[in-house]
């Protein structure tokens, strides 16, 4: 939910410079006047505008702009974007664009820009397309040669991933893992010898199971919980994931959560690998508990045994356990 904040003379300055700057178009969002060729009928165009992920003065003077200016806005929930859009005097026509009616509805905004409209799409919080639908509305304006243009602004998975004390140079974002347990254990097995920053997104309900299943299968690895960034409860749990695990027996969580879990360290390499276990019933037992094929498998095992995978191979049909 969008925290509510105090606006006094930054909220005058913002009005005052989207009313100035409201009659004339900018360099880079030219688009809007472009010829379409069609007896000087305006060309189409997709906008994809970022909203705040908690605190309202997140948004940029670009998308308060974009969103004055276009002819209609795409959004999740038209419920919760016409509070937003109402807090800075934003009166535009809304369409509901979600999960459950993208297919019929992409085809319709794309048709609506193919006739000059311009269109934005908004999700409820932060990035459309990040975790949130867009991908079959930008992929079709794309084929049908609508331009499309990304306006960036917050993202919780950069705000987390900034503020962890974590490294940042590479990181895998992961969107949300499955909810069910045993396809959330699966997913973890094939980020077993992952070895960037992990980022994801977890509903407050599974945090506790995931990063129990992210202790048992990746190791114990440092990690970073942030919750609610932006809003008024932010807070950031940093530790161990059993620290984590701990704290969230003990003080629950709720909100919107991004996890962080960094890469495993050199001197542990991960989680611990039973160096008892033959190197063919490893790759069988990855076969069996994360549903991989042998080539997965086999390169998984080779990975926590520190060995390449051909010499890993070449051991297996050594003891006629190579298959093809």
């Amino acid at each position: 939910m969008l925290q509510k904040c105090e606006y006094t003379t930054r909220e005058a300055t913002l009005r005052a410079v989207l009313d100035s700057t409201g009659a004339g178009l900018r360099m880079d969002d030219r688009l809007l006047d472009v010829e379409s060729g069609q007896q000087g009928k305006r060309a189409g165009v997709l906008y994809l505008v970022a909203t705040p992920i908690g605190n309202l003065e997140d948004i940029t003077l670009r998308a308060l702009r974009i969103l004055k200016e276009v002819d209609q806005i795409a959004c999740e929930d038209t419920r919760h974007s016409v509070k937003l859009l109402n807090h800075f005097g934003i009166q535009k026509p809304l369409i509901s664009y979600h999960e459950h009616n993208e297919i019929t509805r992409a085809a319709e905004l794309v048709h609506a820009m193919e006739q000059g409209a311009a269109i934005a799409l908004i999700s409820d919080a932060g990035m459309p397309l990040v975790s949130d639908p867009g991908h079959r509305l930008v992929t079709l304006a794309i084929r049908h040669h609508i331009p499309v243009v990304p306006i960036p602004g917050a993202a919780a998975l950069l705000a987390a991933l900034s503020a962890s004390g974590l490294p940042s140079e590479e990181f895998l974002f992961l969107g949300f893992l499955p909810a069910r347990s045993g396809e959330r254990r699966r997913a973890l097995e094939h980020l077993r010898i992952e070895d960037r920053t992990l980022v994801l997104y977890e509903a407050p309900h599974r945090i506790t199971e995931t990063v129990a299943d992210a202790r048992v299968i990746l190791g114990d690895r440092p990690a970073c919980l942030a919750r609610e960034l932006t809003k008024v409860h932010e807070e950031f749990r940093r530790g161990r994931l059993s620290e984590l695990e701990e704290q969230l027996a003990e003080r629950p969580v709720k909100g919107e959560i991004t996890l962080i879990i960094g890469p495993p360290e050199r001197a542990t390499g991960g989680a611990q690998t039973n160096t008892s276990q033959t190197l063919a019933a490893r790759v069988e037992e990855l076969m069996h508990q994360a549903k991989l094929d042998r080539k997965e498998a086999l390169k998984l095992a080779a990975k926590e045994r520190g060995i390449p995978k051909r010499d890993a191979y070449k051991q297996l049909l050594d003891r006629g356990d190579g298959q093809e």
